[in-house]
């Protein structure tokens, strides 16, 4: 026996999935929740990208860092270098000036010793000597001093009982030095004990 159809049905159709739409022409519509999403990515790649990046740019940083740290140590380095080889020049210019006054000094010397360094020429001597000291020169050699082969030159050995140790009896020209520039060492008589037998005396020459 047929079952008859409802009225109350007739004219329906069955309903439909949003996703199951079709247009007029029978095309299958798009779904609205897919035209309106954003489309999905794995949260590990979208996370990822940005630490990555973030861990370039520190190691760029760095290594730029490292390369400005050892330019600048380099930089000091060469400043210190230069500033000493211009030290070390001015101060070879210096003796090398004082160095050719020293003739000057020694006859201003014998002058003195002879009364003849009065008036004027007294003045004269006094601010030469004022300005040469200002540069640093340093003169050396009185009688009495220990005998120094760092720094005299004996040129005579006068032998005495009296005495236990070698020291400059007669300073025959002065010594002059400017720091640890030795301009010239004095020359001097020295007096100390007498040689025990061949060899050499305590200045360190041979004993005849």
């Amino acid at each position: 026996m047929s079952r008859r159809p409802d009225p109350a049905q007739r004219g329906r159709l069955p309903a439909q999935s949003a996703g199951d739409r079709t247009d007029s022409a029978g095309t299958p519509s798009p779904n609205r929740d897919a035209l309106t999403s954003p489309p999905r990515t794995p949260a590990g790649r979208a996370a990822g990208r940005p630490r990555s990046r973030t861990a370039r740019l520190q190691a760029d940083l760095a290594e730029r860092t490292a390369d400005l740290q050892r330019l600048k140590a380099e930089y000091d380095n060469y400043r210190k270098r230069v500033q000493r080889d211009q030290s070390v020049m001015y101060d070879i210019g210096v003796a090398h000036a004082l160095r050719s006054l020293l003739p000057v000094l020694d006859a201003i010397t014998r002058a003195r010793e002879l009364g003849d360094v009065y008036g004027g020429f007294q003045l004269v001597a006094e601010t030469l000597e004022a300005e040469l000291a200002a540069l640093g020169l340093e003169a050396f050699g009185v009688p009495g001093e220990t005998f120094d082969p760092t720094r005299h030159e004996a040129v005579g050995y006068v032998p005495s009982a009296r005495t236990g140790r070698v020291t400059c009896s007669e300073i025959l020209l002065r010594g002059y030095r400017v720091g640890d520039h030795l301009l010239r060492p004095a020359r001097v008589t020295v007096t100390g004990p007498p040689p025990q037998g061949a060899g050499l005396h305590p200045t360190g020459r041979p004993s005849r």
